[in-house]
């Protein structure tokens, strides 16, 4: 029996144990989909308690949550977010001998800084919006201002999702700029930006599970990162999510030859070899993809409808991908996710709020918790994005039906969410960036 903060694991000699790092909606959508394993959460929610054990570590604690794997004998450890990635977490579960899912921080550039992505793009000739970086927002705002078109405006660092900023002109860049760099609204994520050219086109989020040469991809998804329906508001972390998207077998195989593969080759070229999820957000204009960012973990919420998708083992195919032939996944049907956002989000979301109804939810339906917590007996909001309703169903009409009536059903004080999710698959209209 292992012993931390007071508490003690009993060990078990038969059932794999796992360690989840993270405590949204990605995290207890993996851990709902692994069979037959001991499951941790670090730190976790009120949703993945019932799926096995919160630890109280915080998932910006590597040495910690490596000290605690290998005093717990865990068999895994799957990181969801990107902020422990970039802080080299991987790397501190290796120098203790620990099996984990996720790449190295040297990797993990990809995601942290997106000036480090676009310039690696370019030596790889991956296709890409051409883009300036700034680290004086005096430049910034002189190079918008002289353009005087539209402009989408980043983050370099890790924003959390509302770090890009979609400016239709010169005024709305010079906002952006001046709430980065100088406002520092994203923290100093903000200090640096992109300032990159518009593209236009249908948008997907490609994932592949990389172990060096071995290139997994799994069902494409589209996410939905704006805060209200028509793709209005500001950018979001993500407000729903859908798939699988068809998009044909010959654009899989573009995608994987012009956007995944060069980029592999790229970072081999710098002596970095990866070993994740590799997550390219695409723009498909008239078939072809060109890449707007990447992302090095699943996305959330399109982890809620992908991985359950996903057939087989997860456990071996995270522990080790280059060891599974194929990775099979359910083609018919539609998964659909609608995220039940608090009031505020995303600037200042409000918490605490009484979460009712959960239990009048059809049976069909999965309820991933994103930030909930149980305070005096009852499960409350605890961030901006508090739950996400999945449906499965054969269309993405029916789908969107019985998610939209699970997201009517449950309650919270300040719930709000998209209905729109989905919609212009029906309609056979594109979604544009």
């Amino acid at each position: 029996m292992a012993r931390l903060l007071g508490m003690s694991y009993q060990v078990s000699p038969m059932r794999r144990r796992v360690l989840i790092v993270g405590g949204g909606a990605r995290e207890h959508a993996l851990g709902a989909s692994f069979s037959d394993a001991e499951l941790f959460f670090a730190p976790g929610n009120a949703g993945t308690a019932a799926l096995g054990t919160n630890v109280p570590l915080r998932a910006g604690d590597p040495l910690g949550i490596a000290a605690w794997a290998r005093e717990n004998r865990v068999d895994l450890v799957v990181v969801g977010p990107e902020a422990p990635l970039a802080m080299g977490i991987i790397d501190h579960l290796s120098l203790h001998g620990i099996s984990a899912f996720g790449p190295s921080a040297r990797a993990a550039l990809l995601e942290a800084s997106k000036s480090f992505t676009k310039r690696l793009a370019k030596r790889a000739g991956v296709p890409t919006a051409d883009a300036e970086v700034f680290d004086d927002a005096n430049a910034a705002v002189e190079y918008v201002r002289a353009a005087s078109r539209p402009l989408v405006i980043k983050a370099d660092g890790l924003a959390g999702g509302k770090g890009t900023i979609l400016a239709s002109g010169a005024q709305e860049a010079v906002a952006a700029i001046q709430a980065l760099m100088i406002e520092r609204v994203v923290g100093d994520a903000g200090k640096c930006v992109l300032v990159e050219e518009t593209l236009a086109g249908e948008e997907i989020s490609f994932h592949v599970i990389v172990d060096g040469d071995t290139l997994h991809p799994l069902p494409i998804a589209r996410d939905y990162k704006r805060l209200r329906d028509g793709d209005l508001g500001p950018n979001t972390g993500g407000m729903g999510a859908v798939a699988p998207i068809d998009m044909g077998e010959p654009l899989s195989g573009r995608i994987l030859e012009k956007i995944i593969a060069p980029t592999l080759r790229e970072l081999q070229r710098e002596g970095i070899v990866f070993r994740g999820v590799l997550y390219a957000g695409l723009m498909i204009s008239r078939g072809e993809p060109s890449l707007l960012e990447f992302n090095v973990r699943f996305g959330d919420p399109e982890a809620s409808v992908i991985v359950p998708r996903l057939s087989g083992d997860l456990f071996e195919l995270l522990r080790s991908p280059s060891s599974i032939r194929d990775v099979r996944a359910r083609s018919s049907g539609a998964s659909l996710a609608v995220v039940l956002a608090t009031s505020g989000y995303p600037s200042a979301a409000e918490t605490g709020a009484a979460i009712s109804g959960m239990g009048d939810v059809a049976n069909s339906i999965s309820v991933h918790h994103a930030n909930t917590e149980v305070a005096d007996g009852a499960l409350v909001t605890s961030g901006g994005r508090a739950l996400v309703v999945v449906a499965n169903e054969d269309t993405v009409a029916l789908a969107r039906e019985s998610a939209l009536a699970a997201a009517h059903t449950i309650q919270f004080l300040g719930k709000h969410y998209r209905t729109d999710i989905g919609k212009e698959l029906e309609l056979g209209t594109e979604k544009r960036s």
